[in-house]
């Protein structure tokens, strides 16, 4: 019997950009590159990081970067060129720590993140490594002096297009994230972040009602379904469904439309806090249960136990038994109503795999 292989971790793109600083100040005052540096966690404990490139500019300027390494983490910007060039001033200057961002480094434009519009897009976290890095070289040569750090992804601004930064008002780049500084594999932390962020966006921008969908399939269908609606109300959730009502009801909006394809809803159905988690087999064992409740027929419940997905049932339930549809979608509502806070307002559609609309608990707004 072989034992299951530990997954590596990580470290964040805020860890980079504080080791990559920490370098190019050592360069300065050393006037000799390190191969690597230890720079301290949001955690509290140190960590190793090796040096990809390191080099002085000028005599007050040098260029330092990290090979970002996400561990097992499928994280995009695993392997991303992170660096920082650092300037520190001459000794009649007010001492102080200027963190900025360069190339490939997102720039917020809209409100409802930790960042304010018009400022890069470097979370507090991997703000206080940095400043945390300076302030450790410049204690251990018993100097005070005013240092300068733009930080720079190379290439940040095509990695940006694979993630929602967009959406989020964050563009020409990526984000400096970290609130540990280590990336932990399969980790839902990073998810649940970008939902919050994502819907902190939404309310900044004063949308009272939140469309929770799934994928880009149903928010194409649901942008169709309340086109008057801005674009920051749809939020993709993912398998969050617990989490996600937690959140919106945190942030005091007035509606949550959970807008999903019909497989999904049945999983939702079940009152599972994780959909993902949602094993098939019982899916179908449940749905059948709701069928024979709703029409008594033997051989429909059946079929869908037999079935492969509950998408594969969906062809066998549409278009004569809707009663069946209307009780998982029903029960999609209480569970996410047991989710939420008594103060929000739960509407509730499945789609077809086509877009059309086999179930609204709301009716037309």
């Amino acid at each position: 019997m072989t034992s299951k292989k530990k997954l590596k971790n990580g470290f964040t793109t805020g860890t980079a950009a504080a080791a990559a600083t920490k370098g190019a100040l050592l360069l300065l005052l050393d006037d000799r590159a390190p191969d690597e540096v230890v720079v301290q966690l949001l955690t509290g404990d140190p960590i190793r990081i090796p040096l990809h490139t390191c080099t002085r500019i000028d005599n007050e300027t040098a260029r330092c970067s990290v090979i970002k390494d996400a561990g097992d983490d499928p994280d995009i910007t695993h392997k991303a060129e992170i660096g920082a060039f650092v300037r520190i001033d001459g000794e009649n200057c007010s001492p102080g720590i200027t963190i900025s961002g360069g190339q490939g480094v997102g720039r917020v434009t809209k409100p409802g993140l930790d960042i304010p519009p018009g400022e890069p897009a470097i979370n507090p976290g991997p703000r206080k490594m940095i400043t945390q890095a300076v302030e450790d070289v410049l204690q251990q040569h018993g100097i005070r002096r005013a240092v300068s750090t733009e930080v720079f992804v190379t290439d940040g601004k095509n990695l940006a297009k694979k993630t929602l930064n967009a959406r989020l008002g964050i563009l020409g780049g990526i984000s400096i994230l970290g609130t540990t500084g280590i990336v932990r594999p399969l980790s839902h932390d990073a998810y649940i972040a970008t939902i919050r962020a994502a819907l902190s966006v939404a309310k900044a921008a004063g949308a009272d009602t939140a469309v929770l969908i799934t994928g880009r399939r149903s928010e194409r269908f649901s942008q169709i379904c309340w086109e008057n609606l801005p674009t920051e109300a749809f939020v993709q959730i993912g398998d969050y469904f617990k989490m996600s009502l937690e959140i919106v009801s945190q942030l005091r909006f007035q509606k949550a439309i959970i807008a999903v394809f019909f497989g999904k809803a049945v999983k939702m159905a079940q009152g599972v806090p994780h959909t993902h988690a949602a094993k098939s087999r019982l899916t179908l064992e449940r749905l059948a249960h709701w069928a024979l409740a709703v029409t008594a027929d033997n051989a429909l419940a059946e079929r869908i136990v037999g079935a492969n997905t509950a998408r594969h049932a969906l062809d066998f339930i549409l278009p004569d038994y809707p009663q069946v549809i209307a009780r998982v979608g029903a029960n999609m509502v209480h569970s996410a109503t047991a989710f939420a806070s008594p103060h929000l307002r739960i509407r509730g559609v499945i789609f077809a795999f086509d877009g059309q609309t086999i179930f609204d608990s709301g009716g037309r707004d």
